[in-house]
């Protein structure tokens, strides 16, 4: 175990992962490492030390943001969609979906869904004051999909396509829950027309396999949950029954960069891909 382990263990262990500000929360460390503001001095003490025990872990994750702003665009633009069901949102940050979307098609209907309480709160806090039925809110789990829609067509037209963003959300179901099952039942309840867009963590061929367990060992001791990595041919099956958008499960620096997205390079393996229900 290195020193940067042991330091980042030390943060971790005995704390409350769901408690205030003085303690370090994984949705609020993701938040500091894409550049938002929703987080606390702990949680930026635990950023640098994942930083430091893994150099490119935030370029990693900077760019799986990169890659949900330009696959909204694509989906309001390209695709037509105005309606967005967001999985597992995190802390809603600068260039969040129901900005995104919005730029394109004024009219779009977004859902946030996460079931972690300060998410939650600071979710509501930052969604106050917008215009109901447009951008909500709701507590609930991924692993339970048809009570998840079920809630979300308070916001949604169940009958209208929808773009589902499963983003850094997916290494988090261990294969003990089916994702696969999970995902596809999702999408079969949706009409013919709606989207999946995912990023997933993955093996990384600069490093040794060592280190990837590593990195999963102590993912899984910050967020309190599985971690599971997988190959682009894995990522590839959670696509079964829907056309992959060109092209198709690549990293997500290279899914249609935009000028500058290329400053997203090295770091772990994030796959990314967009695929459309016939």
């Amino acid at each position: 175990m290195t020193k940067d382990e042991e330091k980042l263990r030390r943060e971790v262990t005995g704390h409350d992962p769901r408690a205030g500000a003085g303690v370090a929360h994984d949705a609020r460390v993701y938040d500091y490492l894409i550049g938002g503001e929703g987080h606390s001095e702990a949680d930026r003490t635990l950023g640098d030390a994942l930083e430091a025990a893994y150099p490119g872990i935030g370029v990693s994750i900077r760019g799986g943001r990169a890659f949900l702003r330009r696959a909204v665009r694509f989906l309001a633009r390209d695709a037509g969609l105005s309606q967005f069901l967001d999985i597992g949102t995190g802390i809603p940050s600068e260039g969040s979906t129901h900005e995104v979307a919005r730029e394109v098609r004024p009219d779009s209907r977004i859902v946030y869904v996460d079931n972690d309480p300060v998410v939650g709160s600071q979710s509501r806090a930052l969604l106050a004051g917008r215009k109901p039925g447009t951008t909500d809110y709701l507590d609930a789990d991924l692993r339970d999909p048809a009570r998840l829609l079920e809630k979300a067509a308070d916001t949604l037209d169940p009958g209208r396509p929808v773009g589902v963003l499963l983003i850094a959300v997916l290494h988090t179901i261990g294969d003990a829950d089916d994702p696969y099952r999970i995902v596809s039942g999702l999408m079969e309840a949706l009409p013919g027309g709606s989207y999946l867009a995912i990023t997933h963590w993955g093996p990384d061929p600069a490093r040794p396999d060592p280190d990837t367990k590593r990195v999963a060992e102590l993912t899984r001791e910050v967020s309190s949950q599985p971690f599971r990595v997988r190959d682009d041919a894995e990522v590839r099956r959670f696509f079964d029954g829907l056309s992959l958008v060109e092209p198709g499960v690549s990293r997500v620096r290279d899914w249609r960069p935009d000028p500058g997205d290329r400053e997203h390079e090295g770091g772990i393996t994030v796959w990314g891909a967009v695929g459309r229900k016939p």
